[in-house]
């Protein structure tokens, strides 16, 4: 196989399976208890622009108020973010929303990832040929002297020795 097409099938082997375990973590994620630190982790405070972790103003104490008291009804993590975007708006949310432009800021950093990997891949085997058939055609350091040069490096090390 040419290395294109190995550097082809471990791209695809890379996408699907970061593709499979996105997909396991989602249907994990739907089935696990919903967990108050997970909530606020991915939640900002609207007032301080902070995690809602950290935040200490008195907006923050009532949103985790709020957030306390969806989990005690028994509500999902995606059902408390979405009543959370109902009342607060979508500054509440840490990451943007995965629709429209804001799914690029998912899809782009992993693309240039991949995408330098695969350069890299291609490119590094050239240059090494390359610097190994320059190393080949240089000619040898002492093929090139003459006789009088040869005697005038010779004299020139021996004061330095």
């Amino acid at each position: 196989m040419s290395r294109r097409r190995l550097a082809i099938l471990a791209l695809t082997v890379i996408l699907v399976i970061a593709n499979t375990a996105g997909a396991a973590g989602a249907a994990s994620g739907a089935t696990a208890k919903t967990s108050y630190l997970d909530v606020v982790d991915d939640v900002m405070c609207v007032v301080c622009h902070e995690a809602l972790n950290v935040a200490q103003s008195p907006e923050a104490f009532q949103e985790r108020e709020y957030i306390r008291q969806e989990i005690a009804q028994g509500k999902t993590r995606k059902q408390i973010e979405n009543d959370l975007v109902q009342q607060y708006g979508p500054a509440v949310l840490a990451r943007p929303p995965a629709n429209g432009v804001n799914v690029l800021v998912y899809i782009v950093p992993p693309v240039v990832v991949i995408l330098g990997i695969v350069i890299i891949a291609i490119f590094i085997p050239r240059w090494r040929r390359r610097a190994r058939e320059a190393d080949a055609s240089a000619p040898e350091a002492g093929a090139t002297l003459d006789a009088a040069d040869a005697k005038r490096l010779n004299e020139d090390l021996g004061r330095f020795a």
